[in-house]
């Protein structure tokens, strides 16, 4: 046994045998090129593409473009896939099977994938006997990402817009109290603007008790008007200021509310890409001159240990 690997032993069985490992080499070569042919293995073809990520916010310590992979290799997104080229028929699952999403994300998978390169951007492959539906596949792929990340997009600012409206709302309802509360003091006791309104009363009135008026039409009216300030200024004043306040706080929401309307409006892509897909002219599965080496020298090797099994056998 010690000999059996000799390498004198083997070069001297390889030339005893030449002929059959000839034959056995062209057998070899010519089964592996048939059962490698179209008619026992299906032709693939590939396309690529690659995108950059862009007008998206991150939502963790993922980068822009591990973000994008996660919206590409959502199921959602495959879901879509499988409706919009009926990859049940291409992949022959039925869909009454109850094992139906197992088997075609499994075929999804093996055929289409994306990852990210080291140049950032993110790359999808498919891989289909058809070259046109590999690529109309990677097109769609793109498009189909664009439209999740803007439905997720819409739905944020449509929250925000919800929110935003309802604070309005409040406020608009604050404002109107406020308003009805300004218009009952101005109808009672004059005040029309009390901060404008107590400078100009207050010097009218001195000036009218300095010019020994005080008993005049005028002076009584002033007086009046005077007496209202003392017993409602304050109020007035308060209410006066609760009103800007309010209007402002108004303005600043609806500033806002415009801006996160704007952005759910907004109709934008979300990737950049870098290099479109096209159907294939040549398949890049199966490799048949690989299978045909592999095949025929594995059949060797198989060949030569079962020649020194024999040759050992005899001695």
């Amino acid at each position: 046994m010690d000999n059996f690997f000799n390498n004198q032993r083997i070069l001297n069985l390889v030339w005893k045998r030449k002929f059959h490992f000839v034959i056995i080499g062209l057998i070899a070569v010519v089964l592996s090129a048939i059962f490698s042919g179209p008619a026992f293995i299906t032709p693939m073809f590939k396309s690529t593409a690659r995108v950059y990520p862009t007008n998206i916010w991150t939502l963790s310590d993922e980068s822009e473009t591990e973000q994008m992979l996660e919206v590409l290799n959502s199921n959602d997104l495959k879901f879509r896939m499988f409706d919009t080229f009926s990859l049940d028929e291409v992949y022959k699952v039925s869909k009454d099977d109850p094992k139906y999403f197992t088997y075609m994300l499994d075929f999804y998978n093996t055929n289409v994938t994306s990852s990210k390169t080291k140049y950032e951007t993110a790359e999808i492959k498919v891989m289909d006997n058809d070259p046109q539906r590999a690529s109309d596949m990677c097109d769609s792929i793109i498009a189909f990402y664009n439209n999740k990340v803007g439905e997720m997009h819409r739905a944020k600012e449509k929250e925000m817009l919800v929110i935003s409206q309802k604070a309005l709302d409040k406020k608009y309802a604050e404002l109107s109290e406020i308003e009805k509360e300004l218009k009952s003091i101005r109808t009672e006791s004059g005040i029309i603007d009390f901060e404008q309104q107590i400078s100009e009363l207050t010097r009218g009135y001195m000036n009218a008790l300095a010019s020994g008026r005080g008993s005049s039409a005028d002076t009584k009216t002033i007086q009046k008007l005077y007496n209202n300030f003392a017993s409602k200024g304050t109020e007035a004043a308060l209410a006066g200021r609760r009103f800007k306040r309010t209007a402002e706080v108004i303005d600043s929401l609806t500033n806002v509310y415009e801006a996160h309307l704007a952005e759910y409006e907004k109709d934008i892509t979300y990737s950049h890409v870098v290099e479109y897909p096209f159907p294939a002219d040549k398949k890049s599965y199966p490799v048949r001159w690989m299978i045909v080496a592999f095949s025929t020298l594995s059949a060797l090797f198989l060949s030569l240990l079962v020649f020194l099994v024999l040759d050992y056998q005899k001695e």
